[in-house]
Formats: structure tokens, C-alpha cells, sequence
């Protein structure tokens, strides 16, 4: 039987749960009770779709991460510009994170307790996506449309520094939306980059 469009998989309600209860008590502080109570179903469920409330914290992040990744190798792969798909992915991953603020700014508070295996993959993840964007800005530089006095891998850890600290400040009644705030991050990324 189909689920009517308003009706969340039980999954999908679980990880709403756990985010919105490690933003209001922190992760070590909430219990798997606590979750499961929140969300409407049984110990047993969730065990059935996470093995630990550590694969909560880790999906709640990898979940914003694979759509992230997805983005980027579509905007990456297409015709356009190296500038104009490097300003894309700058300002889409700036978009996305302000789109999942609490999801970014719970894991960042509490990815140092995460089983060492769970960080080791969620390092990887985040490593192949700067490592992308690294790419797009050798390409640049190969082609002549970057300057090449800066090394690709400073310029992205700089810019991405800045993407991490967005919950230290960002909020979504603030005077700039995360769409226009993307937007200025990216110029100024390709403006640290112009020649």
C-alpha cells in the first residue's frame, strides 16, 4: 500500500526525531527512548533501519552530503564554463547547507563522537567532494582562466572553512536568504581566483 503524500516513512520520521532532539538537548544527552518516543514507533523499528543512535547522528549528515555530492558531479559534468560551473557548485553547497543548517551544525557538534569507522567514512565523503572541487579549479588554472600563484587545495579548504562556520552566524529570518548568501560566497570565490 502506497504512503498518502503527507506521510512520512518510518526511517524518514525517525531521523526527523533525532534531528530535531540532538538541536534541542545535544546527542550524548538524548536518549534512544527519547527518539523512538518523538517519532511515533517501537525500539524494534528503529533498530530494524539503524543499528545504533551513532548511525542516526552519521545519516542525518550523510544523507545532506550524498545530495550534495549528487549536485555537484551534475553540475561538474556539464558544458559550461569552468568559472560558471565552479561558481554553481560554491554557491549550491552554500544553498544546501543553509538549507540543512540543524543537520550540519548537530554533526559538526558531535562528529567527534562517532564511531571512528562512521568519521573515517564521513571524512572520505567529504574529502572526494573537495577534492572535485579542487579539480574544477586545476582545470581552471590549466586553461588560463584562474591564476595560478594560489594552490587549488588552499583556495578550497579556505572557501569550504567558510561554508563550515555558516551555523555560527547564518539564520534563515536574517537579511540575506542561504540562496543570496551562495551566491556571494561564490563570487567570492572566483574573485580570489580571477587573474
Amino acid at each position: 500500500m502506497a504512503r498518502s503524500a503527507g506521510e512520512e516513512s518510518v526511517p524518514q520520521r525517525l531521523l526527523a526525531a533525532a534531528t530535531r532532539l540532538f538541536a534541542e538537548y545535544g546527542f550524548e544527552t538524548t536518549s534512544v527512548q527519547q527518539i523512538v518516543d518523538a517519532a511515533g514507533v517501537t525500539k524494534g523499528a528503529m533498530y530494524h533501519y539503524f543499528g545504533s543512535k551513532d548511525d542516526l547522528l552519521y545519516e542525518i549528515y550523510a544523507r545532506v552530503l550524498r545530495d550534495q555530492q549528487a549536485r555537484l558531479e551534475t553540475a561538474a559534468a556539464s558544458e559550461a564554463p569552468v568559472q560558471e560551473r565552479l561558481h554553481a557548485i560554491a554557491a549550491d553547497v552554500v544553498t544546501t547547507t543553509t538549507a540543512n543548517l540543524d543537520d550540519t551544525v548537530i554533526f559538526f557538534r558531535s562528529m567527534h563522537l562517532l564511531h571512528p569507522e562512521k568519521k573515517a567514512e564521513v571524512r572520505a565523503e567529504r574529502r572526494r567532494y573537495h577534492e572535485k572541487v579542487c579539480e574544477l579549479v586545476e582545470e581552471g588554472q590549466r586553461d588560463g582562466v584562474f591564476r595560478t600563484d594560489k594552490s587549488p587545495d588552499l583556495v578550497v579548504d579556505f572557501f569550504f572553512g567558510a561554508v563550515h562556520h555558516l551555523g555560527t552566524w547564518f539564520r534563515s529570518d536574517g537579511d540575506l536568504s542561504g540562496a543570496e548568501v551562495g551566491e556571494h560566497f561564490a563570487d567570492l570565490l572566483l574573485d580570489s581566483l580571477r587573474k
